[in-house]
């Protein structure tokens, strides 16, 4: 059985301060800031005056005038989640993380440990400690439709195992239930415009024509309604790392790029790397004015250079909203062991052109412009010597 962990409304309930703060109220998360202005997670009393995410700003704040943004606190949102996730995985879970408020672990493994399914959905919402809607079911999206229907305090399961027994208990559903995949969340819309409202109606296509008119995310979508998925992929074990600065003052410009500098020459100096290349890392913000800034920085090849990561990790911070106190960066994904010797290649390639180039000038300056010649193929399969090859005069920073 898989089993699904929901946890509904996950970041906008990390923003505003905890669930309390959800009840009776139109909230909504704002957009991020230099991005499309396109409403985040909406709390049910937006919803019951038509608000939905990712609905444009200026739309929802006409449907409900009443309306309260919260900025986005994406920083506490990933702490929050990755101790959540650490809790489920110090059960035994092997988890797969979709989204923040959202995984996906095999039962199988666990039954012995905890006295059947059962016990393994009691074990979990124990590991949680928050409210959490917990279903389970033969597929992926199977669990995901059971957790939708579950009660915060009763987890819900869908029943029998296997294709078929998937395809029985999605065939009623709507199709609305592939917004909750990342793959198909496209489709919602074009499926309902022709008429497709349940599982069933999609199933009932052919998949060729299916295919044809949404490509692979169409035959994928297909392929779900049948009671078919893809096998979980539960994240390989990883290292916490991570240094911070607090900053005095709001700092901004110059001073955090030195900042960012600082945190990187930490960061490859810690003994917990081991030697290690990154490969992406997360860099974060608190900013001064209130709410947090985070982003992930993939580096395109792993590496240990500081310079390299300097460069790359710098362009980011043109994208801090606002001035920030504290700034943080932590390994996402290590590299392959064994140091980066590019830059010590590079830095030898450099002195040898440079010496190079001082080379020619001189010969150049003493035997004229003809003093220094290079070979330049011109016709190579010539059967004639003299047109293979001519001299021309040779420029150092060639």
């Amino acid at each position: 059985m898989i089993v699904c962990a929901h946890l509904p409304r996950f970041e906008l309930v990390i923003a505003a301060g905890g669930p309390d703060a959800l009840s009776g109220r139109p909230l909504a998360l704002a957009p991020p800031l230099g991005r499309e202005l396109r409403l985040g997670e909406v709390s049910g009393a937006a919803e019951a005056s038509g608000v939905r995410s990712g609905m444009p700003l200026g739309e929802g704040l006409a449907r409900c005038p009443d309306l309260v943004l919260i900025a986005p606190n994406p920083l506490a949102v990933a702490e929050t989640w990755e101790t959540i996730v650490r809790a489920l995985e110090g059960i035994g879970a092997e988890l797969e993380p979709a989204r923040p408020g959202l995984a996906y672990f095999d039962a199988h493994g666990l039954r012995g440990l905890y006295g059947g399914e059962e016990g393994v959905l009691i074990a979990a919402r124990q590991a949680i400690g928050r409210p959490v809607h917990l279903g389970g079911g033969p597929t992926r999206l199977c669990a995901l439709a059971a957790a939708l229907r579950a009660r915060a305090r009763r987890p819900a399961v869908a029943p029998g195992s296997g294709a078929a027994a998937a395809r029985r208990y999605l065939a009623p559903l709507e199709v609305g239930l592939l917004e909750h995949r990342a793959e198909t969340e496209a489709l919602v819309e074009p499926l309902r415009r022709l008429g497709v409202r349940t599982m069933s109606e999609l199933a009932a296509l052919s998949r060729p024509a299916v295919t044809d008119r949404f490509g692979r995310p169409g035959t994928f979508a297909h392929r779900l309604a049948h009671g078919q998925d893809t096998p979980l992929r539960p994240r390989a074990a990883t290292e916490h790392l991570e240094e911070s600065m607090a900053l005095p003052e709001a700092a901004s410009g110059l001073v955090l790029a030195r900042a960012l500098g600082v945190l990187i020459d930490r960061l490859l100096a810690h003994p917990a790397r081991r030697g290690r290349t990154l490969r992406a890392v997360i860099l974060a913000a608190r900013l001064a004015g209130g709410g947090t800034w985070r982003e992930r920085v993939v580096f395109r090849e792993a590496t240990s250079d500081p310079e390299r990561m300097r460069l790359a990790a710098s362009s980011r911070l043109a994208l801090l909203p606002a001035p920030a106190d504290l700034l943080r960066l932590g390994v996402d994904r290590f590299g392959p062991p064994g140091n980066d010797q590019r830059a010590l290649l590079d830095e030898a390639r450099v002195v040898r052109r440079r010496r190079l180039s001082e080379a020619v000038r001189q010969v150049r300056a003493v035997a004229g412009p003809y003093g220094a010649l290079r070979a330049l193929c011109i016709d190579p399969d010539s059967r004639i010597p003299e047109r293979r090859l001519m001299l021309t005069p040779f420029e150092g920073d060639e």
